[in-house]
């Protein structure tokens, strides 16, 4: 129930609401719902009758029907590499993870200054608003993490931040890898890594008005020391602030662990102290069940990515135990990645991939389904970014952060279900607006705070002149030993 205080603030209501599937713990489906904002802020949520008995004679700024609508969470993405955007369709899709790091992903970045990527977060995060992600956690600028946070601060968009940081470069640098991008990811040690993700996050967590936060991402796995992955946790938690680097991301690169440190990676990082509630692990898709159990203790979350696991042949539906995960009390969100080792950055897609995924392949009905699968992609990606408390779900005082999906498009003609067409019948072209903090950001037909189409148009050219810079052609390998 709600007081108004009809002194202060914009009031927006949105009443008439088809449906309101509200992800809240009892996972609440309202019909005829009406939404009451004040401000950034649900100030109100229920059936239309109610709420406008308790609105009274209060004045609203807008009132909207919102008939032949319905209403969700907004999606957040829980991995994203939004710096790698004008890279959609330029690798071969014959590669695995290690190969497509070492010997596209790596030199492709090693093209992309500063203006690059800013026309890339600018893009990403447009493709986002337009697919219902309201909130993205990024794994990391290529450049300076301020960059990613002022674009996006501009677009409107929720998200965290974060400066890329490894600190063990190869002993023999491939080709295409740039000596400015050894130099700017390739810290000496731990200790002096660390001290550069610690003035990013003192100047940029809290950003545009607390919508941008930043952490203390690493890149994880072989190029990073123990050192620098514990130290990163360590460091995360003394700032209040969270941490992400991909990890068991391959068997192969479990099995590089395995035959160097006599460990699997997680249990490597487990051993050392590494693993607690502010640690978001992007893909873990080679894990034990030893592992598995030993997250679940320590409150670590998982970033699961299906299109890129589909993409590399990560091998979710082969060896990964998200399911068990989740059984076991894991956090587990879902992630796009980025455009080149997903092929897009709908999260939409990925709530229809996961709920069905370990149903087909296990010969098993009964998993994940759409009910989970749209927690996953909300409530539960918040939870993973510790902000549950303000969003994930409908609830009042939560942030106004909406996707509407239009019911009169064909894939909601007819439908009974509203949950079961969501994920199984309907896509992000059916999506009418989306909304961050009470703000209308995407309205049906363009993205309100970005020039898509002199955007589109910057991105290509750019696109093009780093795929030239990178020499990114048919004469770079498709395997790797690096780091073997």
């Amino acid at each position: 129930m709600t007081h108004p205080d009809a002194t202060a603030g914009r009031r927006t209501l949105i009443e008439h609401l088809e449906f309101a599937l509200t992800v809240d713990a009892g996972d609440r489906v309202l019909r005829d719902a009406a939404l009451l904002l004040h401000d950034d802020r649900i100030a109100d949520l229920g059936p239309t009758g109610e709420v406008l008995a308790r609105l009274g004679d209060t004045p609203v700024d807008e009132r909207i029907d919102g008939r032949r609508l319905g209403v969700i969470p907004g999606l957040i993405d829980t991995h994203v590499h939004l710096s790698e955007t004008l890279s959609r369709a330029v690798f071969p899709d014959v590669l695995s993870t290690r190969a497509w790091v070492f010997h596209w992903a790596k030199p492709f970045y090693a093209h992309v200054d500063d203006q690059d990527e800013e026309v890339s977060v600018r893009l990403g995060v447009t493709e986002m608003l337009r697919s219902g992600t309201t909130c993205f956690l990024d794994m990391g600028a290529q450049n300076d993490a301020g960059l990613t946070a002022r674009a996006a601060g501009a677009a409107g968009i929720r998200g965290v931040v974060g400066r890329h940081a490894a600190d063990r470069k190869p002993e023999k640098i491939p080709p295409g890898w740039s000596q400015e991008m050894v130099d700017h990811h390739f810290f000496p040690d731990h200790r002096v890594a660390l001290e550069a993700l610690e003035e990013s996050v003192r100047n940029w967590n809290g950003y545009a008005g607390g919508r941008i936060r930043c952490w203390v991402n690493i890149e994880g796995k072989e190029p990073c020391s123990l050192e620098l992955h514990v130290g990163a946790r360590d460091l995360a938690e003394r700032l209040g602030v969270g941490t992400t680097y991909h990890i068991a991301s391959s068997i192969e690169e479990s099995r590089v662990s395995e035959k160097k440190y006599g460990r699997w990676p997680v249990t490597r990082v487990a051993e050392g102290g590494g693993l607690g509630p502010n640690l978001v692990l992007a893909h873990a898709v080679a894990l034990t069940d030893e592992e598995v159990g030993s997250l679940a203790e320590h409150g670590t979350s998982v970033a699961f990515c299906p299109s890129t696991s589909l993409k590399l042949a990560k091998g979710a539906t082969a060896i990964g135990k998200y399911p068990e995960m989740v059984e076991a009390g894991v956090s587990v969100g879902l992630g796009t990645d980025g455009v080149s080792a997903a092929g897009n950055l709908n999260l939409h897609r990925q709530v229809h991939l996961v709920a069905g995924l370990f149903k087909d392949a296990r010969l098993d009905p009964t998993l994940v389904g759409a009910r989970k699968a749209l927690r996953m992609a909300t409530i539960d990606g918040a939870k993973a970014l510790g902000w549950d408390d303000q969003i994930g779900s409908l609830e009042v005082g939560k942030q106004a952060d909406l996707v509407f999906f239009d019911l009169d498009h064909h894939e909601w003609t007819p439908y009974s279900d509203a949950l079961q067409a969501l994920v199984w019948s309907a896509s992000a072209a059916s999506i009418a607006e989306t909304w961050v903090a009470g703000r209308r950001l995407y309205d049906g037909a363009r993205v309100t705070t970005v020039d898509e189409p002199a955007l589109r148009a910057e991105a290509r050219e750019r696109a093009r002149s780093i795929v030239a810079k990178a020499g990114l052609n048919d004469d770079v390998p498709v395997t790797t030993t690096l780091y073997d």
